[in-house]
């Protein structure tokens, strides 16, 4: 009976020793995750009112688009919805565009129209409505929007444009700011199916195994600012690197935000720049 005991003492001993290491060692996992997720880094910016005077509201226009609104089903029960415009001729190539922080706005609908006219036509348009149905123009407003966001609910979104464009679709992705972020994290989501990802000034996914996984390579077109600062694009940079993929980036002598012809603080020629690198860039994936 004392052997049973004894016996029994040193493997619950055993037992909580182990439960002890494996505790230790949880939190440095954690603080990898943490460190390098790309879009959800940009939450901890909406507090700085600098951040948010890179945000001007964007200026009014006239708008009648190319295309329509439609809707598809999410995995968590939900309809996720977007901007489509489809090619001329049936086509798999597929271009998913993604907003800035005000929402599925009509100034990215332009965009999205844009690059549909300027592709020739030959390439299926979707501007992904990631707010489900919020737009602001109001930059506290958007701020809470984006604050507001599940990233499994995003993710639920995209995996349902990838199902709505169809096994067979081979898909670019372009975005700007918060968009510019889900530009990249559309392409790791998308597997094999992603051809291409265009960030304009989004914070980056820096994390070397998950860039592993990218099947394109990536353009960065980023702006002269303390955010998504020079030192988090050659982070970024660095990371592709170690992961063996090619990124092609750029950071114009201008403010966040400048490729937005509806913003205050637009710069036309760093957004002509930009875009015509853009479109070269998305050519040659749809030839």
């Amino acid at each position: 009976m004392y052997k049973i005991t004894l016996i029994f003492q040193f493997s619950l001993l055993g037992l909580l020793g182990w439960l002890f290491f494996q505790n230790e060692e949880q939190p440095v996992s954690n603080e990898i995750t943490i460190c390098h997720t790309g879009p959800s880094e940009m939450i901890a910016f909406l507090d700085d009112p600098n951040f948010v005077s890179f945000h001007p509201a964007p200026d009014p226009f006239d708008f009648e688009g190319l295309g329509t609104m439609v809707s598809f089903p999410t995995a968590d029960g939900k309809d996720a919805s977007g901007y489509l415009i489809k090619s001329k001729e049936p086509s798999n190539q597929w271009l998913f565009v993604y907003q800035e922080w005000w929402g599925l706005n009509d100034n990215i609908k332009e965009e999205s129209d844009k690059f549909y006219n300027d592709l020739g036509g030959k390439v299926n348009v979707l501007a992904l409505d990631m707010y489900d149905g919020k737009v602001t123009s109001n930059p506290q407003e958007a701020g809470t929007f984006m604050r507001g966001t599940d990233e499994k609910r995003l993710e639920s979104i995209v995996m349902a444009a990838k199902s709505y464009a169809g096994k067979d679709a081979k898909i670019a992705n372009v975005g700007w700011c918060f968009g510019g972020a889900w530009s990249l994290k559309s392409a790791l989501l998308l597997g094999q199916q992603n051809i291409g990802a265009i960030i304009y000034y989004g914070m980056p996914v820096r994390d070397v195994e998950q860039l592993k996984r990218l099947n394109s390579d990536v353009l960065g077109l980023f702006a002269t600012e303390e955010y998504i600062s020079k030192a988090v694009i050659e982070e970024f940079a660095s990371a592709m690197d170690q992961a063996g993929k090619e990124l092609e980036y750029k950071i114009f002598d201008a403010v966040h935000g400048f490729a937005n012809p509806s913003n205050a603080r637009h710069d036309q020629a760093a957004t002509k720049e930009a875009y015509g690198m853009a479109l070269n860039y998305l050519q040659g994936k749809f030839k």
